[in-house]
């Protein structure tokens, strides 16, 4: 038998279960949790709100743990391998974007861990190989876990960006994505702007690596990066719409606000800003298993680390308000050994 938490229905609390442990099926292994990252998007299963979102389900798609069985045709992977899934929960790999190799938009529905199927809150679970990242040594469970959706989505971002070494980058916000952003931009060499608001964020900004910390509540950010020359790159992480809005102003010559936060209400800008100086606007989707992996080793190799605040399994509920209060400071980690009878 695994203990699991499970949302039963919709804005219920995590009823914590047993279920006996499940096989792996064809192309797929079973996953040793030993560590599983608490995120925002949970809030998609906590609330029954996911499109044709089946209950009950077991959130978690932060998941670092370890192979400890193999299912039919699985070759590359074994038992004991340190893994880590990923929101991205595999593709299908025949579609016409996964032949071009866009495996992030699979139009046969890519699955979503701990949506589509169980997730990491609990003891152990299954993952389709597809979905799976290596974890290096380097990287503790509890460290590499957030990586695996916070860490991945501003990594991924940021070297796709089209930004250079030496180029000015700033990141608009500070929470969970933006603390690891700011790390990342610095350690791939760009000029580093950190955007928030308060003056009491500026300390951590510099010791995250920051070049410069605005504090958005005494001077206006979007003034302040055009007086730099203005932003190559603006890494909006933030779920303000008019504040994420208002930093195409600070975008330099062929500058773009590169969206990972998701505001409830529609961006707002005008189009000659855009126009002028030839801006843009993207969005940019986290990323597939390599990119994990690729995010996981940089991440190793460079001291990029999230800051945590780590809980038992028992606790999940008041993890989760932990999280979805924004006191958490940045990531709340389960971790399903500690407080195990």
């Amino acid at each position: 038998m695994m203990r699991v938490a499970q949302v039963s229905q919709a804005n219920g609390p995590f009823e914590l279960v047993e279920r006996e442990v499940p096989q792996p099926g064809p192309n797929a292994v079973r996953v040793a949790v030993d560590a599983c990252g608490v995120c925002h998007s949970d809030a998609f299963v906590k609330t029954g709100a996911f499109p044709g979102l089946a209950l009950p389900r077991v959130p978690g798609h932060e998941v670092v743990g370890r192979v400890d069985a193999l299912g039919p045709g699985v070759d590359g992977w074994t038992i004991g391998q340190r893994v880590g899934v990923g929101w991205h929960g595999g593709y299908c790999g025949k579609c016409d974007p996964c032949r071009r190799g866009k495996f992030f938009a699979c139009v046969t529905g890519p699955p979503i861990t701990g949506i589509s199927y169980d997730g990491g809150y609990g003891e152990q679970m299954i993952a389709p190989v597809t979905a799976l990242a290596r974890v290096p040594d380097g990287l503790s469970a509890t460290d590499a876990a957030p990586l695996l959706c916070a860490g991945v989505t501003t990594f991924n971002a940021l070297r796709n960006s089209g930004a250079r070494s030496g180029d000015l980058v700033a990141v608009h916000g500070l929470g969970g994505l933006g603390h690891l952003g700011v790390q990342f931009a610095a350690k791939m060499g760009f000029h580093t702007v950190a955007v928030a608001r308060g003056a009491d964020k500026a300390p951590l900004a510099m010791k995250l690596g920051a070049d410069r910390y605005i504090d958005s509540t005494a001077e206006d950010p979007a003034q302040a990066l055009a007086a730099m020359g203005g932003a190559r790159v603006v890494l909006a992480t933030v779920t303000d719409s008019e504040a994420m809005s208002s930093m195409v102003a600070g975008l330099g010559t062929e500058g773009t606000l590169l969206v990972l936060g998701a505001p409830h209400s529609p961006l707002t800008v005008p189009a000659i800003g855009l126009i002028v100086g030839s801006r843009s606007v993207k969005g940019w989707y986290s990323g597939v298993s390599i990119d994990s992996e690729d995010t996981l080793a940089f991440s190793a190799r460079t001291g990029v680390r999230s800051m945590n605040e780590t809980m038992p399994l028992a606790s999940v509920n008041d993890a989760y308000d932990r999280m979805i209060s924004g006191k958490a400071r940045f990531r709340v980690v389960l971790s399903p050994g500690l407080g195990k009878p």
